[in-house]
């Protein structure tokens, strides 16, 4: 009998107060922002002022997420930490650049190059929790997290793991954005207001954040949810996500119907809009469609912003006005399906239940 896997404990630092707050409330949509910044916890009260001066602010926050989710689900120490980054600490990795050119390549420090490493964030957090056990990054694009998601719950089925903290973490770094901006996948400067959901001009509103799950093979009293599947598949036709939703749900014996709610990854886009559009508007047009990244903006692991929320609508059996899409309500959610893509690529389905 392979050990199902719950989600028992989540930590979010988003582009929104997600901390110290029940779900949402204090959400605000920003339209005169084409890059989010996050709203910042109170780093001293997690991290000594010392380390924290040297710290990326993807590994403050990734800290100070996985100490909320380990908080939150009652637990002082884990088997296992699996982290999905799809920038790492792009803010380290943009220093120590500058600083080969400022210098002529001569008498540089260090630090910013160690620092500037995708696993930094699952090694900060290991070394604060002193815990040796499987720690592992995954650096996949828009499936990063997915990737770790996959990963702990396979180790969680074959009795490898009790417990697993699983996150997705990037940061905005000042000179890739404007080389995002240059290139198209954000949003132009000074063209406000900027509308996530009826977008008519392409490239993205961009975001940053820092998600933490404590995964365990029990449930207990604060369990949010059970995590029943991930699938990831890298290339998807505009007409060919319904029929990869179908046979996704058929394989864990459910149908459309039975979802009750899908969260869809609108990142303001317009060239890409369609692959959510299409099932918000006929497969899905019966089922409450809900969105997220007007709010925590678009980056490579947004979709553990979704994840976050997923859980959070499973305990709270509430779903905030402002994620939703549609009017459509139900009287109680069992089921939510998540999807994202990123430019037509690395498309991902992920599967909670109450």
């Amino acid at each position: 009998m392979t050990k199902r896997t719950y989600i028992n404990g989540v930590g979010c630092i988003s582009t929104q107060k997600t901390f110290d707050t029940v779900f949402l409330e204090e959400a605000v949509v920003n339209h005169d922002e084409n890059v989010l910044a996050i709203v910042p916890p109170a780093y001293k009260e997690y991290i000594s002022p010392a380390a924290s001066r040297r710290m990326a602010k993807g590994v403050k926050n990734g800290i100070v997420a996985s100490a909320l989710a380990m908080k939150d689900a009652n637990v002082e120490s884990v088997d296992a930490i699996i982290t999905g980054t799809g920038l790492g600490c792009i803010e380290d990795s943009e220093k120590f650049l500058k600083s080969i050119l400022d210098n002529n390549e001569e008498f540089l420090t260090p630090t910013s190059f160690i620092q500037s490493t995708h696993n930094t964030v699952g090694a900060q957090i290991a070394l604060l929790q002193q815990c040796k056990g499987y720690n592992f990054t995954y650096v996949n694009g828009a499936v990063s997290f997915e990737s770790a998601l996959i990963d702990a719950k396979m180790q969680i089925e074959e009795d490898e793991a009790n417990s697993i903290l699983v996150g997705g973490v990037d940061e905005n770094g000042d000179y890739t954005t404007s080389l995002f901006k240059l290139n198209g996948r954000i949003k132009a400067d000074n063209s406000a207001p900027y509308d996530v959901l009826n977008s008519t001009t392409s490239g993205a509103v961009y975001g940053e954040g820092a998600s933490f799950f404590v995964l365990e093979n029990e449930r207990k009293e604060n369990t949010y949810a059970e995590l029943l599947d991930v699938s990831i598949v890298n290339t998807l036709e505009e007409n060919e996500v319904e029929a990869a939703i179908i046979s996704f749900l058929k394989s864990n014996h459910l149908e459309i119907s039975a979802i009750d709610a899908i969260i869809l990854g609108f990142d303001g886009n317009a060239d890409f809009e369609n692959y959510y559009r299409n099932l918000a508007e006929k497969s899905f047009a019966q089922t409450p469609v809900l969105y997220y990244k007007h709010l925590s903006g678009e980056y490579d692991t947004a979709s553990a912003f979704a994840f976050w929320m997923a859980s959070k609508i499973l305990k709270t059996q509430e779903i905030p006005e402002i994620a939703k899409v549609n009017a459509v309500e139900k009287s109680d959610y069992k089921t939510i399906l998540l999807y994202n893509q990123l430019n037509g690529k690395n498309h991902s389905f992920t599967l909670l239940s109450k």
